[in-house]
């Protein structure tokens, strides 16, 4: 059943497990509920809680920056995050606040109100849900945010943490796959954000078959597997090899999209950790394994991870179609980050109806091998501007930029926007 938040924090304490003869989680519940710890049956706690920012927990970001409610002024060291609620509590030490609670057999079901890490004592206006499941040697994550904001302004998409892992020292070795041959058993990187290893900020790195794991010198340890998700960040702060979890020195990890969050939205993400070797890890990985050769993306009722730069949209619900207002010089729709080979992925299909002063639209591309967008690697295509929904397909190997493994597209909808100047897109992508 449950709980209401007032009768769970007198009566159930903070610590709640669940175990399945494998691993064993804990959350706490003084601390929004979030994962403080995740260990084998038997074996050594991996969760760092030395601060309130550590854990495993989720946390979001949007403007403005620097975010001052009611003239309320954030810690000058985080003044550059702007809006920032994190489950587990803020800078100055207050927790978040707990909401409702459940559990039954292996899984757990919490919801709570965040705090905003830069600010003393300012709770988010937005509530924070997760489920959580064991399965073997394996914690799946289902997390929400939902957001209730007074301020209705649609700020720039920003980089999300899904979520922040932190582990204790002995998992100090960041490990992943970042080569161009994803799911082919190909040999492993070790990242570091050194020398030395304590050397900030973490690093940025591309995973390409959607996981990373800490582990300890033997190579075991906790791994996170997000399918969908390319951009990843991590390292290890600190003296590797001793500690627990009240520790300063942690491994982190964060799976990471670019995404606007509207003042209403409600924004899902999954993940799964995996307690194991990085063999287990790899092969939990291997189970998501894309199945098409290349994406495509319909925007039914949400963004599928697509933003904006120099341009806004009609807001949350998404209601069939990305609606963006093309007021601003050099609008642009910039996709997630992935991986397909460009021979295997040639017609480029966009159903979008264009109300526009240029009928002239532009298709970019990053390439594993050339990183970013640039007009060499892009190709031009006529659009009829009358505001009707249409079919287009641009042959994207018609440029000899459009080669190897490609790693995420562009769209302009026009060279430079204009008042009244509008496009509808419903579908990008490759068929």
């Amino acid at each position: 059943m449950i709980i209401a938040a007032a009768a769970l924090l007198a009566s159930l304490g903070g610590l709640r497990f669940i175990e399945n003869g494998a691993i064993r989680l804990g959350v706490d519940l003084d601390k929004g509920g979030s994962i403080v710890y995740l260990a084998r049956h038997g074996g050594p706690n991996m969760i760092n809680s030395a601060d309130l920012g550590r854990q495993i927990q989720m946390s979001f970001y949007s403007g403005p920056v620097p975010f001052a409610p009611r003239g309320k002024q954030p810690a000058e060291a985080w003044r550059g995050l702007g809006w920032n609620p994190i489950q587990t509590g803020d800078y100055f030490g207050h927790a978040s606040r707990t909401l409702a609670f459940e559990s039954g057999g292996h899984s757990i079901h919490l919801k709570c109100v965040p705090m905003q890490w830069p600010l003393n004592d300012e709770p988010g206006e937005c509530t924070f849900e997760a489920w959580f499941s064991l399965d073997r040697n394996e914690m799946k994550a289902r997390c929400r945010l939902v957001n209730h904001r007074s301020d209705q302004t649609q700020y720039p998409a920003r980089a999300q943490e899904l979520p922040a892992v932190y582990t204790n020292a002995p998992w100090y070795r960041l490990m992943s796959y970042t080569g161009d041959r994803p799911f082919e058993r190909q040999a492993l990187a070790e990242l570091t954000n050194s020398p030395p290893r304590s050397t900030f900020p973490w690093v940025g790195f591309s995973a390409t078959e959607n996981w990373a794991a800490l582990v300890n010198e033997a190579g075991d340890g906790l791994g996170i597997v997000e399918p969908g998700c390319q951009s990843m960040s991590g390292g290890f702060f600190g003296t590797p090899g001793a500690g627990d979890a009240s520790s300063s020195p942690t491994g982190y990890i964060a799976p990471n999209q670019v995404e606007i969050l509207d003042s209403n939205i409600a924004y899902e993400f999954s993940y799964t950790l995996v307690v194991g070797s990085l063999d287990e890890i790899r092969s939990t990985a291997y189970r998501f394994a894309p199945r098409e050769a290349a994406p495509s993306w319909r925007f039914k009722s949400d963004r599928r991870h697509w933003y904006l730069v120099n341009a806004r949209d009609a807001g949350w619900p998404i209601r069939g179609a990305l609606d963006v207002t093309l007021d601003r010089d050099d609008p642009q729709l910039i996709g997630p980050p992935g991986l397909w080979r460009a021979d295997r992925a040639r017609h480029l299909k966009i159903r979008a109806a264009f109300k526009c002063h240029s009928p002239k639209a532009q298709v970019f591309w990053s390439r594993f091998d050339s990183q970013g967008f640039s007009s060499a690697k892009s190709l031009w295509f006529d659009t009829i501007p009358d505001g009707k929904m249409r079919s287009y397909t641009v042959d994207l190997s018609e440029s000899p930029e459009y080669r190897g493994g490609i790693t995420g597209l562009r769209l302009d909808p026009e060279p430079s926007g204009a008042p009244g100047d509008w496009v509808k897109v419903q579908e990008i992508g490759f068929r």
